[in-house]
């Protein structure tokens, strides 16, 4: 179905999350909403006869039963969220009568919303590119200051301006050899290749200093996907109450306490860490710790960044071999706990699996080595400097594939234009690096992609 047929459809769905709070709210948006909440509204003026963005107290009425005491909202297009009518019923919170609500409006002949419908109008009117509606669910799930700031960057409209300045520079060089082709009589000059040149160049800059940073814009959005390995009864539950500052997990003497996985976001200097609590590596014969050692591999593999817990007061052994044999070429940590004991570890040894460098001395017991690990993790990722929300401009992976595709053909066009191939050629290459910038705008995008887009917000957003 051709996305632009349902925007006639009036939209409603609860914009609150389900369950008890002080407030519901029940968001409508298309033509003739205010008309369908008019029919349901018992109040001193009826909301046709509002000015747009005010709010009106009255009750909410359906078969003649009032179903609860509300104020709605009435915003008129284009200045709104989805640059169509909308209505906002706020009512007391509670799922029971939001969910009336909800269904009274529906009753009345508006559908349910799919999810992030609401935005996807916005975007399908004009009010915001691509980019910013992906900006909408980065806000709502942002886990750290940076990342929130970073998606409001992105709202802002950071994003957009610099694709846009780049699409500009390549439909203007586009423009220029059209005009070539139309007067065929003139021949492209040695001093406009030249000049061609000189603006594929400064373009494919552009484009690669965005790109440079776009591992960093993943982790900032996303955060670390961290997971914490080791054998049993080595500190890496103590680590996590650690890092959290508070008792999330078990801790014992007991190896084998953790046979399942422990997940918590946390945020260490600004770095958002999705950070797994794993059960230890090690043989057992035990089905349940087995199947949690197995999880424990399959977190590994994945993981963006590992830390792992050796205990120094002990030698190598044959469990730690195996372990750092495993996550060699991974980007990792060593934490060597337990400094505050007797050192028995071999750093010769150690260092045959792990550069020098990632191995951080610390004493969980004695709160000791967390400015190192946070250093630590900002060489490892960010090269020794701070973070900054300007960093994440670049954070989503569809921008960073299409953006690279972009680049790949402006390369292949700086080629054509050193071979003095004809201009023609050039033109070709130029216009699929606009395609594919487009597509991170929205400007040029399949109804798949859209769809796949906002399926991921939430229902009433």
């Amino acid at each position: 179905m051709n996305r632009f047929n349902q925007l006639d459809d009036i939209i409603a769905a609860i914009s609150t999350p389900l369950g008890v709070g002080g407030i519901g709210i029940v968001r409508i948006s298309g033509g003739g909403s205010i008309e369908l909440v008019d029919g349901l509204f018992s109040g001193k003026n009826t909301l046709l006869s509002k000015k747009s963005h005010t709010l009106s107290y009255g009750k909410i009425i359906h078969h003649g039963e009032i179903i609860d005491e509300a104020l709605v909202s009435v915003m008129k297009a284009p200045q709104t969220y989805t640059k169509e009518d909308i209505v906002e019923i706020n009512c007391h919170g509670g799922s029971l009568v939001t969910r009336r609500i909800l269904e009274a409006v529906l009753n009345e002949g508006a559908r349910l919303a799919e999810p992030g419908e609401f935005t996807k109008r916005a975007f399908l009117n004009g009010r915001m590119d691509l980019t910013q509606a992906e900006a909408v669910i980065d806000i709502i799930n942002s886990h750290t200051d940076l990342s929130r700031q970073a998606a409001v960057n992105q709202l802002e409209g950071r994003l957009k301006i610099e694709v846009g300045f780049m699409r500009q520079e390549i439909l203007d060089m586009i423009a220029s050899i059209e005009a070539v082709i139309d007067y065929p009589e003139h021949d492209v000059e040695e001093e406009t290749y030249g000049t061609m040149e000189q603006g594929t160049l400064k373009i494919l800059d552009r484009m690669e200093k965005l790109l440079q940073n776009a591992d960093r814009g993943k982790i900032i959005r996303e955060g670390l996907e961290t997971v914490i390995v080791g054998k049993p009864n080595v500190g890496k539950s103590s680590l996590l109450n650690w890092l959290l500052e508070e008792e999330r997990a078990i801790v014992t003497d007991i190896p084998g306490t953790t046979r399942d996985t422990v997940e918590e976001y946390i945020n260490i200097d600004g770095i958002p860490m999705k950070i797994v609590d794993t059960a230890g590596i090690r043989e057992t014969g035990d089905l349940v710790e087995k199947m949690g050692v197995e999880k424990s591999k399959a977190h590994a593999e994945k993981a963006d960044l590992i830390l792992m817990m050796l205990d120094s007061s002990r030698p190598l052994e044959a469990e730690d071999r195996e372990i750092l044999s495993f996550i060699q070429g991974k980007k990792t940590l060593v934490l060597l706990n337990k400094t505050d004991l007797t050192q028995a570890l071999s750093m010769e040894e150690l260092e045959k699996y792990i550069p020098k460098e990632q191995l951080l001395s610390v004493s969980i017991k004695e709160n000791r080595g967390f400015e190192e690990l946070i250093n630590g993790l900002k060489e490892l990722f960010f090269h020794g400097e701070g973070v900054k929300a300007e960093d994440g401009l670049l954070g989503n992976t569809r921008h960073k594939n299409a953006l690279f595709r972009a680049k790949e053909s402006m390369e292949q066009c700086l080629i054509t234009i050193r071979t003095r191939m004809p201009e023609d050629f050039i033109s070709l290459d130029l216009q699929d690096a606009n395609r594919a910038l487009g597509e991170i705008t929205g400007d040029v995008a399949d109804e798949e992609i859209i769809d796949r887009i906002f399926t991921k917000f939430c229902l009433g957003k």
